[in-house]
């Protein structure tokens, strides 16, 4: 079985779909009341096929929050790998937000679990195409997750400059008279440089909060080929101004991931169809929010 390695995929999907990034968040209490009408804890499943089912043909992207999935316990975890499956054979390139990072073979067992393939010794169950993982204890960290990158064709975001408020207690310290974020933009250049060739795009990409703008513009410099994950769309108060300084040469090289902007309601009495809707225009809306001004990413299915 041939695989489509996650530059391919980037560059395809954002070409046809925009790029826009559908987060599936399951949190039952930002969500209509419907899906949990069996009361039988199945609610999850039947959100993650009802999403996957009513985003196919109009985003390219997903990307599943894993603790939602591990706070549902095994359940949760049988409806991430279905998901994962699904968006697949939707066409979807997927992403896996975990966050992971640790040391020696507890890090190979991570990349083992999310990013090798069952014939190369994974299980299969959880594999994806894309995993977000965190540079904060080291290079070395990341050596099993950037070797199954170059093996398998996976794609990794590495954290950079976040967007939650406590972001600069740390990522915006001086150390050797330069902000830790930018020693990371320089640990995620340097590793996404070598075998990518001819490669427009690097497969080793940075998460940075579009709400960072001063910080994003001076790290996009020090990663020029690489592909930038950038929440904070919506409801965190960026804009297509603001996401702007974000954006390199080329097309897919920034990914804008919303989640309850999407899919959260504060009525939780809609039912199955205006749900359908209210999603439907919400996401019709982001993707002309997110779409570069080239005009390559159409803006409807």
């Amino acid at each position: 079985m041939t695989t489509i390695s996650w530059i391919d995929l980037v560059e395809s999907n954002a070409t046809e779909f925009g790029e826009l990034v559908a987060g599936i968040d399951p949190y039952l209490p930002e969500l209509p009341a419907f899906f949990d009408h069996r009361g039988d804890g199945s609610w999850i499943e039947d959100y993650v096929t009802f999403m996957l089912e009513l985003l196919k043909g109009q985003v390219g992207f997903v990307k599943f929050q894993s603790a939602y999935f591990e706070a549902c316990g095994l359940r949760g975890l049988t409806a991430l790998s279905a998901g994962i499956g699904q968006a697949k054979a939707n066409g979807m390139a997927v992403i896996l937000d975990a966050k992971r990072g640790d040391i020696g073979s507890t890090a190979a067992a991570y990349a083992r679990a999310y990013l090798t393939p069952a014939s190369a010794g994974g299980s299969g169950d959880f594999e994806v195409d894309c995993l977000t993982v965190a540079p904060f204890m080291g290079p070395d960290t990341l050596e099993p997750f950037v070797d199954c990158s170059r093996s398998y064709g996976k794609g990794l975001f590495v954290l950079c400059r976040t967007s939650n408020p406590g972001a600069g207690w740390l990522q915006d310290k001086v150390a050797g008279n330069r902000l830790i974020s930018e020693h990371v933009a320089d640990l995620i250049a340097h590793i996404g440089s070598p075998q990518e060739g001819a490669q427009r795009l690097s497969a080793i990409g940075a998460v940075i909060g579009a709400t960072a703008v001063h910080e994003g513009r001076r790290l996009r410099q020090l990663m020029p080929r690489s592909i930038i994950l950038a929440p904070g769309l919506g409801a965190q108060g960026a804009d297509a101004a603001t996401i702007g300084a974000l954006r390199g040469q080329f097309d897919g090289d920034l990914l804008l991931p919303v989640s309850r902007g999407l899919s959260a309601v504060v009525d939780r009495n809609l039912d199955a169809d205006a749900y359908r809707n209210l999603v439907l225009e919400r996401t019709a809306t982001f993707k002309l929010l997110s779409t570069r001004r080239s005009g390559l990413a159409r803006t409807s299915a």
